[in-house]
Formats: structure tokens, C-alpha cells, sequence
């Protein structure tokens, strides 16, 4: 079923129908366009024949888990990923963003929220195909008060020039390039540390503070460097 409406087309591959009632009206009521699958099969053929803009996913579907659905549309498919699930466990959204999701969201969620998490979506897919084509315009991020140019390799706080190791700078840089989304502790070492010290978790807690102290107005409640608790991190991208 496909909802009228002029936005980006999303997929839902949901199965529990008062959560399918509520997205089609949260989302309706945004101005996406909708696509509707109760099960992971179901929702594979509706990827491949009307290639949406944004999956929304849940993992406890009927023939087969999200995690699978995942991998598989990561086969052949860049498409942002945001899962919903019930499974609130700290290994559960590891393994999600593991298999290839692009940020995950428990129930219940709110509506804000969830619109807030599927517009960075959009725009990190958006930032990336530009850079993919040559662009030279996404090589400036800023968010608030905080601007980092990757051509040129500077940081700036508030227009101040915030001066970096090159161990920060690969960690920043990491995080920007995936902006909004969330990356595991692991992805995050074995990016910037290199695959030998991929459990190397105090590491990126050391610099992720080095980092907080030189960006945060208030490290303690950063505004920029996001953790999300025993998965890993992302950088704010509104």
C-alpha cells in the first residue's frame, strides 16, 4: 500500500499493526510517501521493485529476522536503515548496526524523535551520494556552533580554531563522515585505530574525552559528541 504524498519514499517493514497504524499517520502527516510490508520477504521484493529512499525495519518479524533482512539488502543497496524494535539489549543494537543499520530506535519512541532520526538519515544518504559524485561542497560539516572543513582539515568552536591531534582528527573526521549515524565502538577503532585493536574500547574512551574537553562548551553534557550507552557514538547532526 503507498500512501500519497510528495516527500521521500520510505519502506516500513513492520507486522504489528497498531505500530503500522501509527507510522502511516506519523509519517502521512510529515510528508513521506509510504510502502508497506508485513514481513522481511515481502518487504525484499518491495525494495527491489520500488526502491524507497528509507527503510524502517523492525527485527521481530514473522518469516525471518530483521538482522537478516539487513544483511541482505546491504548486498546490494545503500538505502538508510533505521530499525525499530522492542529488543531494548545493548547486544541487540551492536549487532543491528553491525549488520548494516544505519541507527536504531526502541519502543516506544516518540514521534518527534523518530522524524529527528529519519532526517539525518536522509541527509547523511544525501551528503554521501554527493561526495560519491565528485562535490566539493559537502567537505564542510557544522552543527551549532562547532564547523570542521575536511578539505582544508580545520576545526572551529564557536569560529575559533580548535587545534587537534591527528589521533582526534581521525576520530572527529570518522564521525562526521558518517554524520548522525550511529557507529559501534568497534567500527569506530578498527576506522581509526586500525583491525588489530578493534576491542581496544578504553582507547576510544580516552579521546573521545580529549575530544569532548576541546569542542563541548560542557563535556560532562556534550552538545556534539553523542554516546549512545554500551554501543558506541555519533556526532550530533541538528
Amino acid at each position: 500500500m503507498t500512501e500519497r504524498a510528495s516527500g521521500p519514499l520510505v519502506l516500513v517493514i513492520e507486522d504489528e499493526p497498531q505500530i503500522l497504524k501509527f507510522l502511516r499517520a506519523s509519517l502521512s502527516a510529515h510528508g513521506y510517501r509510504l510502502n508497506e510490508a508485513t514481513s522481511g520477504k515481502q518487504g525484499l521484493v518491495l525494495a527491489a521493485h520500488q526502491p524507497p529512499e528509507l527503510v524502517i525495519l523492525d527485527l521481530g518479524l514473522p518469516d525471518m529476522d530483521g538482522l537478516d533482512v539487513t544483511r541482505e539488502l546491504r548486498t546490494w543497496t545503500a538505502v538508510p536503515i533505521v530499525v525499530l524494535s522492542a529488543r531494548g539489549q545493548e547486544e541487540d543494537k551492536v549487532a543491528a548496526l553491525d549488520a548494516g543499520a544505519d541507527d536504531y530506535l526502541t519502543k516506544p519512541f516518540s514521534v518527534a524523535e523518530l522524524a529527528a532520526r529519519l532526517r539525518v538519515a536522509l541527509r547523511h544518504a544525501a551528503r554521501t551520494d554527493s561526495a560519491g559524485g565528485g562535490g566539493g561542497a559537502d567537505s564542510m560539516f557544522a552543527v551549532g556552533g562547532l564547523k570542521v572543513d575536511l578539505a582544508k582539515r580545520l576545526v572551529w568552536v564557536e569560529g575559533k580554531v580548535v587545534h587537534l591531534t591527528p589521533t582526534e582528527y581521525r576520530l572527529l573526521t570518522t564521525l562526521v563522515r558518517h554524520g548522525g549515524k550511529v557507529l559501534t565502538h568497534q567500527m569506530l577503532l578498527k576506522e581509526v585505530w586500525g583491525p588489530a585493536d578493534a576491542n581496544e574500547v578504553q582507547y576510544l574512551r580516552v579521546y573521545m574525552a580529549q575530544l569532548r574537553q576541546k569542542l563541548e562548551a560542557n563535556p560532562a553534557q556534550p552538545r556534539y559528541l553523542i554516546t549512545e550507552p554500551g554501543v558506541g557514538y555519533r556526532i550530533a547532526a541538528e
